[in-house]
This record gives structure tokens, sequence and C-alpha cells, in this order.
């Protein structure tokens, strides 16, 4: 994705301020009101291996998905699959998380783009998505999607819906040792998660950067 960086810009501005943004903050800062379980930023990477492993198993409901099976879903595949599935979201509704998670703008989502869109599906907890979890087979991926909020919300020191630099910087150096870490693995952590470079991190944009530290490439499809 870092050769793509650059025209993510308008695709960024757009979601920034959007009525899905805005219902992902309020989300966030209603899940980090009951804390976090997380004592370190060394407790997440330690859950990697099982997320990763957890993440493989979406690949079943991204195919069904992928109607073509040309490696991406696109608007109309994702608007069917909803639609088959009775899944009552509106057009709106659909193209905003559909716009949302498609971050290099080529009007499809690949597999890591996909689990994003998952996540962002179980984090909005409305009467529509909870139908959506069910039907999407999500049951079992709860557990995953928990620590990935609960990953988030440790993060996030002030509640208020996004990481800053400081935040992160004061995360990483919250040990279980109680040894201080280097500020250099702070940033370096912090910018590949900062995608539009605002200083701000939202949970779509640490969802991206999960999905690449835990080795869920954007181009593992080309490789099958």
């Amino acid at each position: 994705m870092g050769a793509v960086l650059g025209r993510q810009d308008t695709n960024k501005r757009n979601f920034h301020g959007s009525k899905l943004e805005a219902k992902m903050v309020d989300a966030m800062q209603q899940r980090a009101s009951h804390g976090t379980s997380l004592k370190s930023f060394d407790g997440i990477i330690m859950k990697f291996p099982k997320i990763d492993e957890s993440f493989r198993k979406c690949k079943t409901i991204f195919e069904q998905f992928d109607e073509d099976s040309n490696g991406e879903i696109d608007k109309e595949e994702l608007k069917h699959c909803f639609q088959k599935l009775e899944i009552s979201f509106t057009e709106e509704e659909i193209c905003d998380l559909f716009e949302a998670c498609d971050i290099n703008e080529d009007m499809g989502m690949n597999f890591n783009e996909f689990i994003v869109f998952l996540c962002l599906v179980y984090l909005l907890n409305e009467p529509a998505v909870s139908e959506a979890k069910i039907k999407m087979g999500l049951g079992n991926l709860e557990a995953t999607f928990e620590t990935l909020v609960d990953a988030f919300v440790f993060l996030d020191k002030n509640k208020d819906g996004y990481v800053s630099k400081d935040e992160m910087i004061e995360a990483i150096n919250e040990t279980t040792t109680g040894e201080r870490s280097s500020g250099r693995i702070a940033m370096k952590r912090f910018e590949e998660m900062d995608w539009d470079k605002n200083g701000m991190v939202s949970f779509k944009e640490f969802l991206f950067a999960f999905t690449r530290w835990v080795g869920i490439d954007e181009n593992e499809d080309d490789d099958e």
C-alpha cells in the first residue's frame, strides 16, 4: 500500500468528519468508558499469532462476497451479498462502509481491506449490524474483534476515539517489566498507523496497520 499513500488524501478527508466516522468515534468512546484488560503494548504483540490465525479464517467470508473471484470485492458485490443475506443496511450505509475501507481508492476491497470492513461492522453495535454479524458468520470472530477494540482503547489514553503521538509513546513505554522502550519505536509504529499524516489515528487507520503487523499482506492472493 505504500505506493498509493499519496492518492489517499481525498478519501481520508472525506472520511474524516463523515457520519460513519462519527459513529465509530462514539462507539469507541463508549467502549473506552469500560476500560481495557491490556497492561502493556507487549500484551498486544503477544496476541499477534492468534489474531493472524483468526484473520485468515475470514477468507471463506471474503470468497462468499467476491462473486467473480477476482480477489477483490466491488461495491455491487457488497450490495448483492447484503441483499442475499437479507441484511437491512441502506445503500448509503453500504457505500459509506465500502468507501471507508477502500483505502487505495481502486473501487475494490482486497482481503486486508475486507478484514477492516468486518471489524468496522462489528464495532457498529446497531440492530441491523447485530443481524449482519450473525448472518455473516462473525460470531466465531468476536473474540478477535474484541481484542482489537481492547488494543485501541489501551492506546487511546484520553478516551477521545483517536490515538495521538504522545499517547502512542506513553503506551509503548508501559511495559510489564517497567522498562522504557525507545521513543523511536513508538514513532515508527505511529507513522505506520497515521495514514493521512494528520497526527491523529482513527480506529480504521489502526486496523489497517494491524493487518500489516500480523502479516496479512494486501497482495497475498497474487501468490496463490
